[in-house]
């Protein structure tokens, strides 16, 4: 087997993985073998902490929220379960950033889930109400006003355009090209040129060349070979059935199975 080189292929695929490994440290970073090892490493480690890394925030802020919520003697668990009677939308994110940021908006917050936790009857009743107000101006802004705009719209202008460009101009156009010019050209050019030059070809030419082919040559070679033949040497140039037909016009017998020298034999007396 031939010996095949990778080629440009192989330098290719190498630079790629050590353009990936630049800035490791030591031959990670300049020898191919260790430095895809370091590589595939790198990747994997990359796949999974990024779903970490989520879980690390989250872990952050509760223990930021924790620390605030402490201040105000009051536990994480039982803030929060206060802000989701309270009916606050406010992630753990943004109530991270009041407790480090904005202490008095922090505040504020806590006396609310307090208050929600005290009196959890009242909140949920109050939150009910407040839900099912703004679902009615909600719907009756996306009922009424786009699908009619839309309507008018659509029904009006661009379909008068449309019938008057297609019916007027491109009909009588088209008609008075098909009709005229092009059906005198095509009867002129059938009728005249290609009837006449194949009349002529056919009748003169080959009917007179077969007949003087056919006729003078090959009777002539034939007729003379035999007749000729009397001597022994002209004999022995002649084939063996060409013999026998000489045989039977002679009216000389010859034994079955005898050799083209018997034959000549025979003959030449």
């Amino acid at each position: 087997m031939p010996r095949v080189k990778g080629g440009y292929v192989t330098r290719r695929r190498r630079k790629r993985i050590l353009k990936l490994a630049k800035g490791y440290y030591g031959s990670k970073h300049t020898l191919y073998k260790t430095a895809h090892e370091q590589v595939m490493k790198s990747l994997a480690y990359a796949y999974r902490d990024r779903k970490q890394r989520k879980r690390d925030f989250r872990k952050l802020w509760i223990t930021r929220i924790n620390a605030a919520c402490r201040l105000q003697n009051i536990s994480y668990s039982r803030f929060m379960h206060g802000v989701k009677l309270a009916n606050i939308d406010v992630n753990r994110k943004m109530l991270a950033e009041l407790a480090v940021h904005d202490s008095d908006g922090f505040n504020k917050i806590v006396e609310i889930s307090k208050a929600a936790l005290a009196n959890p009857d009242n909140t949920v009743v109050e939150i009910k109400e407040a839900k099912k107000a703004p679902k009615a101006t909600k719907t009756e802004v996306k009922v009424k006003t786009p699908k009619e705009v839309k309507k008018e719209e659509k029904v009006e202008a661009p379909k008068e355009v449309k019938k008057e460009v297609k019916a007027e101009a491109p009909k009588e156009v088209k008609k008075e090209e098909k009709v005229e010019a092009p059906k005198e050209d095509k009867k002129e050019v059938k009728i005249e040129a290609p009837k006449e030059v194949k009349k002529e070809e056919k009748v003169e030419a080959p009917k007179e060349d077969k007949k003087e082919v056919k006729i003078e040559a090959p009777k002539e070679v034939k007729k003379e070979a035999p007749k000729k033949a009397n001597k022994a040497e002209d004999l022995a140039k002649l084939t063996v059935a060409q013999l026998r037909e000489l045989a039977k016009e002679r009216g000389v017998s010859i034994p079955s199975g005898s050799r083209k020298a018997d034959i000549v034999d025979l003959l030449s007396k």
